[in-house]
């Protein structure tokens, strides 16, 4: 191949594909290895190295082969003759490396070197395009509109990369055509097998953002933060934007003299209207600011709701612009804000409040405070519904009136809640913590119970024990749990919580019944063992006998001349002997009390034997078989 051939065709694979100097001449390097490969006919596996000279448009090759005595396979062999010239220390066995660089390729190599040559280019661009787009995520790129389709717009990007704007992720109203220039926020970029799958979009919020950070240096160099941004695409939006550092309008420096940044802006978006509003750290001021161009008499907050609720209350006059086109402003104001925005009229709210005052008991307190208000705010709605003009003074009395009831209803629900978390906390510290970390497992309900409660954020006993003591009716009111199931919840904690208290209780029992340094001096043995005090000892407290009753055998008369302990002991510290009890007398007052035992229901009877000192007892326990009198183990 002449030079010019090959340097003509390596810069232009560099201009067309935009690929770096080094991945093409990696990509030629392979595709020589492999035509080389198809026409001697080497395995894959095969090393080959290749250099590769541009300036004098030539190359070579070096193949791995293995030194033999005698040559089988020349792709892949070489002779120990012709490798010592090569190495002349080589042995048989080793490896070389030899030249084998073919004068010419045939037709078949250079078709494979061709198509090497092109999937890896392929591959290459694939992996260049990937890491080059995965970095400008959330940033604004340009591209040319290739196809229009019923689904989105086909746009080229540089790096030969193609991109789709999907129809949802389009502006409503805007058409394009193809070969029209548009601008689109990268929005999501997924390797797939035939090449990244970029995703576009110009109805994003964060599209927005950026076109502010382009127009508005300020915010580029960090002087005015933008706060939050609730957009709905084509129609209007909402910014909130507060200053970092002083002596700056926020809101002037994003507008621009005579309106000329966010005109700007607006063009790009397709006529889509914005309002930028100042933000601040004070809810109620900030959710005012939200409704504009509204004006608002008063915002009421409810914090402790399970959904964080404001009541914002507009003169009658200004409802249907707080509202907006079907909803629209109150409904971008909620999304700026985060909260649940609840708009209503002075008119209506006063009415609202009056009827919670006339007919709601937790107001009881409220009405008899405002009993005489109540009558003149109940004349000035008559008034209004008669359509009569309505004075000043009597619009002010109705705004205070409203301002007083929603401010005590909020004061009241917060005591309210304190109270009950109060209550919450003192029930919370009755139960253990290790309640807390032992899943609903633990109890043995059935799976469908245990599915149902944790469905419900009970993940473990300790909630669910609060939840029984709190409140059971929200565990009974839960789908799929009956009285059944609530007996079955009840009597299951009963047990867990009659097995955990005797675990908390032994160390205070212990605590109270304290052994003095004396009474650990005293010998052990004046104290009676357990089995002997319960079954041999006799009761001293009867003075007279009384008659057996039926059924109960007559006690032996040997037990009444059986010594005491006391004795036995005193006999040992006189003469140092034991005195020795007949075996026979032992044995008779054990099957005496075997048969007592055996009369009373309910009792346990365990049966005890000499073991291999006189002195030891044993337990016998006895097989549940049909020959138990003759079956024992020790």
């Amino acid at each position: 191949m002449a030079k010019s051939e090959l340097l003509l065709a390596f810069n232009e694979l560099l201009g067309a594909r935009q690929l770096p100097e080094e991945a093409v001449m990696d990509v030629i390097k392979r595709a020589l290895a492999a035509a080389y490969r198809k026409e001697v006919g080497a395995p894959g596996s095969q090393r080959v190295d290749v250099e590769l000279d541009l300036e004098k448009g030539t190359y070579r090759l070096w193949a791995e082969k293995e030194v033999v005595s005698q040559v089988e396979n020349p792709a892949t062999e070489i002779s120990l003759e012709e490798a010592e010239q090569i190495d002349p220390e080589v042995t048989l066995g080793d490896v070389v490396m030899v030249e084998v660089t073919p004068p010419t390729l045939g037709r078949v190599a250079a078709q494979t070197a061709r198509q090497v040559l092109q999937q890896r280019l392929r591959e290459v661009e694939r992996e260049i395009q990937y890491e080059y787009f995965s970095k400008m995520v959330g940033e604004i790129i340009g591209g040319i509109v290739q196809a229009v389709r019923p689904n989105g717009l086909i746009v080229g990007l540089e790096k030969n990369a193609e991109a789709i704007l999907p129809r949802k992720e389009q502006i409503p109203g805007e058409r394009f055509r193809v070969h029209d220039r548009l601008r689109a926020l990268l929005l999501e970029v997924k390797p797939g097998n035939k090449g990244p799958q970029i995703v576009l979009s110009r109805a994003h919020k964060n599209y927005l953002r950026r076109l502010l950070e382009e127009e508005v240096p300020e915010i580029y160099r960090g002087e005015v933060e933008i706060r939050a941004i609730a957009r709905e695409a084509g129609k209007r939006s909402k910014v909130a934007v507060s200053a970092i550092a002083p002596n700056i309008d926020p809101v002037g420096a994003c507008v621009g003299l005579r309106g000329v940044r966010i005109q700007a802006i607006m063009r790009e978006l397709h006529g889509e209207k914005i309002d930028v509003i100042q933000w601040d750290p004070d809810p109620h001021v900030f959710i005012a600011k939200a409704l504009s161009p509204a004006q608002v008499l008063g915002v009421y907050l409810d914090e402790k709701a399970e959904i964080r609720t404001a009541t914002v209350v507009v003169p009658e006059d200004q409802l249907s612009l707080a509202i907006g086109r079907q909803g629209q402003n109150a409904r971008l104001a909620a999304k700026l804000t985060a909260w649940r925005i609840d708009i209503k009229s002075l008119p209506e709210a006063a009415a609202d409040a009056l009827h919670k005052l006339q007919t709601d008991p937790e107001y009881a307190e409220m009405a008899q405070a405002e009993a005489e208000t109540m009558e003149k705010v109940e004349a000035v709605l008559a008034k209004k519904a008669e359509g009569r003009l309505i004075a000043p003074e009597e619009y002010r009395l109705l705004i205070q009136f409203v301002e007083r009831v929603e401010r005590g209803w909020i004061a009241q629900r917060e005591a309210a809640l304190s109270e009950e978390a109060q209550k919450r906390a003192e029930i919370r510290a009755t139960i253990p913590d290790d309640a807390f970390e032992l899943p609903l497992d633990v109890l043995g309900l059935s799976p469908r119970l245990i599915i149902t409660l944790t469905n419900a954020g009970y993940n473990s006993i300790g909630d669910l024990m609060l939840q029984m003591k709190l409140n059971p009716d929200e565990i009974l009111a839960l789908e799929g749990i009956g009285p059944k199931s609530m007996e079955q919840i009840q009597s299951t904690l009963a047990l867990f919580e009659e097995e955990q208290a005797p675990a908390e209780e032994q160390p205070a029992e212990q605590a109270e019944t304290p052994t003095s340094p004396e009474a650990e001096k005293e010998p052990k043995a004046e104290e009676p063992p357990a089995p002997v005090e319960t079954e041999t000892q006799p009761t001293e407290e009867k003075t007279t006998e009384e008659p057996p009753t039926e059924g109960q055998p007559e006690e032996p008369e040997e037990k009444e001349e059986e010594p005491s302990l006391e004795e036995l002991f005193s006999q040992v510290e006189i003469t140092g002997d034991i005195p020795e009890v007949e075996e026979e007398e032992e044995v008779e007052t054990s099957k005496a009390k075997k048969k007592k035992k055996k009369k009373k229901k309910g009792s346990r009877f365990v049966e005890m034997a000499y073991g291999e000192n006189e002195e030891d007892l044993i337990p016998l326990k006895r097989h549940k078989r049909d020959d138990w009198e003759d079956e024992w183990d020790y």
